[in-house]
């Protein structure tokens, strides 16, 4: 299993647009980016790829690394920065196999598979294929399972790829928060490799109108409001679900410039073989 953190950024990435701030400044002098979040995972065995996200930095994404065009994605929730990507197949794919949860979203009255369907309606080559949380199954040769994770108003999901063959295991938190509940971080648990939303360090919640939430002992806030992880949440779910390594994505430019290339935060293109 190959993966490549084609996008490592929240929903204006860094760095972001018309922004001035020493984080996007570091940024461009380091030659380094966090564009809007996607994952690519290949299979070696099979030579197929999968998807996690379709980021609206699609293109981008694909021109810029070196990986083959998916043979199926997985949408984790409907958010644009997740989502809007979609539209680049036309013309690329001859159909794409979109996976995505079949439960309904209490908010928009329809499951993420039936939003995304109707959305790209006007696309042939999407094609949905609408899958049940906690039910694995199979694409791309990997075996897949979504589980939901907390990230209000709209349902979410995380998603565990696990490679039959070799035991490989990725794990994606999602868009979430800390809380995330024991089913989902049964299935998630053991990874080879975590990647966990992780949006700003702890010390930045005084800045958000809902604060901090889910304090370890030391009093450091896991989630930052109320749909995110902090980076400390980030790490503290991966020492929870004994990652081998975590990776901290979905990472914005509102961190201190001096904390916001340190590890285990991602950027775009690191690559990892599992």
């Amino acid at each position: 299993m190959e993966v490549t953190l084609l996008g490592t950024g929240d929903t204006t990435g860094t760095p972001t647009p018309g922004c001035d701030c020493e984080t996007c400044r570091r940024a461009v002098d380091r030659g380094v980016e966090r564009s809007r979040f996607s994952v690519h995972v290949r299979n070696e065995r099979t030579g197929e790829s999968l998807l996690v996200d379709t980021s609206p930095d699609f293109r981008h994404q694909f021109l810029g690394h070196d990986v083959p065009l998916p043979d199926a994605a997985v949408i984790t929730h409907i958010h644009f920065d997740h989502l809007d990507g979609l539209g680049h197949a036309y013309r690329l794919f001859d159909s794409l196999p979109v996976h995505a949860a079949d439960e309904r979203d209490p908010e928009t009255g329809e499951s993420v598979a039936e939003t995304v369907r109707r959305r790209y309606d006007y696309l042939d080559q999407v094609a949905v294929v609408p899958q049940t949380p906690f039910e694995p199954f199979e694409t791309c040769g990997f075996e897949v399972t979504l589980v939901p994770v907390d990230h209000p108003p709209l349902v979410c999901y995380g998603l565990a790829v696990e490679d039959p063959e070799t035991g490989a295991k990725l794990s994606v938190s999602g868009d979430t928060t800390y809380g995330i509940g024991a089913d989902s971080r049964a299935v998630l648990d053991d990874p080879d490799l975590l990647l966990a939303d992780g949006i700003v360090t702890a010390d930045l919640c005084e800045h958000h109108p809902a604060g901090g939430n889910h304090f370890d002992d030391e009093g450091r806030a896991r989630t930052f409001g109320t749909k995110h992880m902090t980076v400390e949440g980030a790490v503290a779910l991966g020492e929870d679900l004994d990652a081998d390594e975590t990776r901290v994505v979905h990472v914005s430019h509102f961190l201190d410039a001096d904390r916001a290339f340190e590890e285990p935060l991602a950027v775009d293109g690191e690559t990892y073989s599992l």
